[in-house]
């Protein structure tokens, strides 16, 4: 096997070399793509297949946003460290094994369990995509590449729900399978031809503390709230809530007193940091219930077929492709503020169009244009969202800013997938009545649209400065971040799974988002 070519060599666009970095990365970031576009669409099924009660489908979401949301910072630290094709290489086997775990599980709690082995691949995968881009090109190559790389991302997130839709109505077992044959081939062209690349000024430790604190508070909650609607106000729900809480505190604390820390807490001096994050808070909060609860009800309440119901989202992609470049553009010249106020209140309208899906939904006239509109406002939302976070931190801090922007919308799905249902009284077998499911549902989406309006009320208050108004550096404290930093790679669905993300070097791309297809994924 010939030698990767070492890093720092400023791969030309158009070469043999850079096409074959770029279909290693771009297959990296889709085969955790692929679940995170299609996974809900096979819970329908799951829970049929293996008799799971609601519980269990929240879990089989939620195990693999949990170690992903709690150790994907991690898994940029250990990229920039000892080396991200060889942690992206790690990551892709890892997320392979998990992923046959999930294929052959014979019941719903081994299923889980695979579930989290999965997310552990993801965040070793992920950041590796889009740094070892950065990497391995420079100036106006690296621009081009990383357009490439976005592009080629939203193609894939446009073209995911009809594979995925395809392979569930085969079988659900098909949607983690088919992740193996992918993998092989990402090993066996990054091992070949991409470069090695490390940050020499990463630091010498890593936070495992500060990651440890944030899986278990994390976890802690999120079990909490899971349980809350099977077992109701129990000790233990008290007792899971109580202990995730002082988790989450302590985090704080041991950060703010680490001299290598996870999360700088310099990045939350900045007032338009916090609001815009705190947006991310509410608006990923009501996405990531929405793309589970929305898919379930279109198969259990409205009878399509995973197909259709997977493929029912496909204008959010569409929408966010043509338009993302255009709205970047517009919150350059104007400010984000209008925008990150109108485009939660814009999807808060799609959601609350939704309420029409009901027993006798037609796909054009009840779901396309309530998704539509909601599309609508997730295209004038991501993008300046982007934009403002990593406007409102230095440059140093380019990567780690835009990593705390896509944990924050993780982890704002995970709970909001644990605490939404049961606020909705969706628990037990509701999942399997048409007419319990339809009650919840209902329910669910006042509150999803609360949340959406919550997030441009919150961007309405305190984003204040426009985009280029970055106030003077403040002192750096010492940390891992301070180079390459933390790459989140999961362009994917970037209204569903999390926050589009940018290459670590402003100076070498545009100051403003590039257009990316439609993160949640989002994987």
């Amino acid at each position: 096997m010939a030698e990767p070519p070492a890093a720092g060599t400023g791969l030309r666009m158009g070469t043999p070399q850079a096409r074959w970095v770029l279909l290693a990365t771009v297959l990296g970031s889709g085969v955790a793509m692929l679940d995170a576009t299609v996974v809900n669409v096979a819970l329908e099924r799951v829970g049929t297949d293996l008799g799971a009660d609601f519980a269990g489908l929240q879990w089989t979401v939620n195990a693999y946003t949990l170690t992903l949301a709690a150790l994907i910072l991690l898994g940029g630290s250990l990229s920039d460290r000892y080396g991200r094709r060889r942690v992206f290489l790690v990551g892709v086997c890892w997320f392979a094994v998990a992923s046959l775990l999930c294929g052959l599980a014979p019941d719903i709690g081994t299923l889980v369990a695979a579930r989290a082995l999965q997310g552990v691949g993801g965040a070793l995968l992920t950041p590796g995509s889009l740094a070892i881009i950065s990497a391995s090109f420079s100036g106006p190559d690296r621009a081009a590449a990383v357009g490439a790389w976005s592009g080629l991302s939203g193609v894939a997130g446009a073209i995911g729900p009809f594979v995925g839709g395809w392979l569930v109505e085969w079988s659900w077992r098909a949607v983690f399978l088919v992740n193996v044959p992918l993998a092989v081939l990402v090993v066996a062209v990054a091992a070949r031809h991409v470069p090695e690349s490390r940050d020499p000024q990463a630091a010498a430790r890593l936070d495992w503390t500060g990651t440890a604190l944030v899986a278990a508070g994390l976890g802690s909650l999120t079990y909490a709230l899971t349980a809350a609607g099977e077992q109701g106000g129990g000790p233990a729900v008290w007792l899971g809530a109580g202990a995730g809480g002082l988790a989450l505190v302590a985090f704080v604390v041991v950060e703010r007193r680490s001299r290598h820390p996870l999360v700088p807490p310099a990045l939350f001096a900045d007032r338009q940091f916090v609001a815009a994050n705190a947006t991310t808070l509410f608006v990923y909060a009501a996405l990531g219930a929405l793309f589970v609860l929305l898919v379930l009800h279109l198969q259990v309440v409205s009878g399509f077929g995973p197909l259709l119901a997977g493929t029912a989202l496909l204008p959010v992609t569409v929408l966010m492709l043509l338009f993302s470049a255009r709205v970047g553009a517009l919150a350059q010249r104007f400010g984000p503020r209008a925008l990150l106020t109108a485009g939660p209140l814009v999807a808060a309208g799609g959601v609350l169009l939704m309420l029409r899906i009901g027993p006798d939904a037609s796909y054009a006239v009840d779901v396309l244009p309530a998704v539509s509109l909601f599309g609508a406002g997730l295209t004038l939302l991501v993008a300046p969202l982007t934009a403002t976070v990593l406007d409102s931190a230095e440059d140093r801090f380019a990567g780690v800013a835009s990593g705390v922007n896509n944990a924050v919308a993780r982890a704002a799905g995970l709970l909001a997938v644990a605490v939404v249902p049961v606020a909705a009284g969706l628990g037990g077998a509701d999942h399997t009545d048409p007419g319990s499911f339809a009650g919840g549902f209902r329910t669910a989406l006042l509150i999803m649209a609360g949340l959406l309006v919550a997030g441009g009320l919150v961007a309405a208050a305190f984003v204040r400065r426009p985009l280029g108004a970055t106030p003077a550096p403040a002192p750096a404290p010492a940390g891992p971040e301070t180079g390459e930093g933390v790459r989140m790679a999961e362009c994917l669905h970037c209204g569903v799974t999390g926050p589009a993300v940018h290459p670590p070097d402003r100076s070498a791309t545009t100051r403003g988002p590039e257009p990316t297809g439609a993160r949640p994924d989002a994987s």
